[in-house]
C-alpha cells in the first residue's frame, strides 16, 4: 500500500509519480465519482435559489450527490417539506438529473452524463417516536440515516452528549433501516452507541462524512479502533471536508488526502470514501452557528467562516493521491466504488407504485 510522508514535498524526486492535472483530470473522467454528503439550505424547504449550484458537482467530475435533507432537532415536517421540495426541482429537470432508487439509476446517469441524486437524514429525530417513517424516507429516495445528531435523542448518544449508548427504540430502527434497505450512518454518534450499533448490526455500516481523531482530536472525530470495527462490517469511512474536522480550518487538497491515506494504511483502500459536507449557503451555516452557540462552542473550533473543501478540488485530491504513490484502481475505489459496493450490498429498490 502507498504511504504519504508527512510532507510531500519533501520526498525525493526519483521517488515522485509524474502524475500532472490532466492525468488527474483524465482519471476523474474514468471513474465513478460519489460525495456521500452534501448540503444545500434545509431550513428554507421553499427556497430552491441554490440548487442551481448543483451543476457545481458535475463540472467538477461528480457523478452521485446524496443532499442532507434534514439534520439535528429538524422535526418530522421539516424533512417532509425539504424532500418535496427538492424532490419537486430535480424532477422538473430530468435532463440534467436522475433521482435514485436503485444502484442502475446510478449506472444510467453515470451513461447519460446527468448527476444521480438522493438523499440523506442526519439523525433519528427525523422519525420521532414513528418507526414507520423510515420506510416512508426510503420511499422518498433516502439511502442513508444517522442515529444521531451531536446530542442524545431516542436512538442513542451523540458524540457532544454524555453518551448512554443504544436504546431499545435504536435498536428497533436500526433492524427496520436494515429491512428496507438504508445505510446505517454513525458520524455525529457517540463512541459507546456506535460500538453498540456495530455489534447488533448485520450489514455494512458507514460514516458517511467523519474523519480520523488520529489526525485531528475532535468530538466529531472517530477513533482508529472504531475505523477498524467499522471496516469489520464491511462498511466504510466517508472523509469529511469541514475544515473544524480536518484540523486548524484546514481546507487543503493535501489535508483532505492525508486522512483519505490514514484510513487507507489502518484499514484498506476499500474501506474510504468521499462525504465533503460541503455546504452551499455559507451565510446560512453562520447564521445557525451563531444561534445554535451552545451547541456549537468556540473551543471545539465552531465559529463563523469555517474553511471546507469544495467539489473543485478533487481534482488536486486525486493529483496529490497519484503523486504519493496510489494505484489507479485504489483511487477509484475511494472516488466512489467502494460506495457503489455497499450500497449494492444495502439498497433495495424503493416500492412500486400502484399507479401506472
Amino acid at each position: 500500500m502507498p504511504h504519504s510522508d508527512p510532507d510531500p514535498e519533501n520526498l525525493d524526486d526519483a521517488t515522485k509519480s509524474p502524475a500532472t492535472p490532466n492525468s488527474a483530470r483524465s482519471l476523474l473522467r474514468e471513474s465513478l465519482v460519489w460525495d456521500n454528503h452534501g448540503c444545500m439550505p434545509v431550513q428554507r424547504p421553499h427556497d430552491t435559489s441554490f440548487l442551481p449550484q448543483l451543476s457545481r458537482y458535475r463540472d467538477a467530475g461528480v457523478d452521485v450527490v446524496m443532499l442532507n435533507a434534514g439534520f439535528g432537532d429538524m422535526g418530522v415536517e421539516d424533512h417532509i417539506r425539504t424532500l418535496a421540495s427538492l424532490r419537486h426541482w430535480i424532477k422538473a429537470r430530468p435532463s440534467e438529473y436522475v433521482l435514485i432508487e436503485t444502484v442502475d439509476d446510478i449506472k444510467l446517469a453515470r451513461a447519460t452524463e446527468r448527476l444521480a441524486v438522493g438523499f440523506d437524514i442526519e439523525g433519528g429525530n427525523a422519525i420521532a417516536d414513528q418507526i414507520s417513517l423510515i420506510q416512508l424516507y426510503h420511499d422518498l429516495g433516502v439511502r442513508w440515516m444517522l442515529l444521531t445528531y451531536n446530542s442524545n435523542n431516542r436512538l442513542g448518544g451523540g458524540c457532544q452528549d454524555v453518551d448512554t449508548g443504544l436504546t431499545n427504540f435504536g435498536r428497533e430502527v436500526i433492524a427496520e433501516m436494515e429491512r428496507v434497505g438504508m445505510l446505517l450512518c454513525c458520524s455525529h454518534t457517540g463512541h459507546r452507541t456506535v460500538r453498540e450499533a456495530f455489534a447488533m448490526a448485520t450489514k455494512p455500516v458507514i460514516f458517511s462524512h467523519s474523519n480520523p481523531s488520529a489526525l485531528h482530536a475532535h468530538p466529531r472525530n472517530i477513533p482508529d479502533d472504531l475505523i477498524c470495527a467499522c471496516a469489520a462490517t464491511g462498511g466504510l469511512v466517508g472523509i469529511n471536508g469541514i475544515g473544524t474536522f480536518l484540523g486548524g480550518t484546514d481546507n487543503q487538497s493535501q489535508t483532505f488526502a492525508r486522512h483519505i491515506d490514514h484510513i487507507v494504511q489502518l484499514v484498506g483502500p476499500q474501506h474510504v470514501a468521499l462525504g465533503l459536507d460541503y455546504v452551499f449557503d455559507a451565510g446560512e451555516l453562520d447564521d445557525y452557528l451563531a444561534r445554535m452557540a451552545h451547541a456549537f462552542p468556540a473551543e471545539l473550533g465552531y465559529h463563523k467562516g469555517v474553511r471546507m473543501v469544495a467539489p473543485e478540488q478533487l481534482e488536486g485530491i486525486v493529483l496529490t493521491l497519484m503523486n504519493w504513490g496510489y494505484q489507479n484502481e485504489d483511487i477509484q475505489a475511494v472516488l466512489g466504488g467502494n460506495l457503489m459496493r455497499v450500497a449494492s450490498q444495502v439498497w433495495k429498490p424503493a416500492r412500486a407504485s400502484r399507479c401506472s
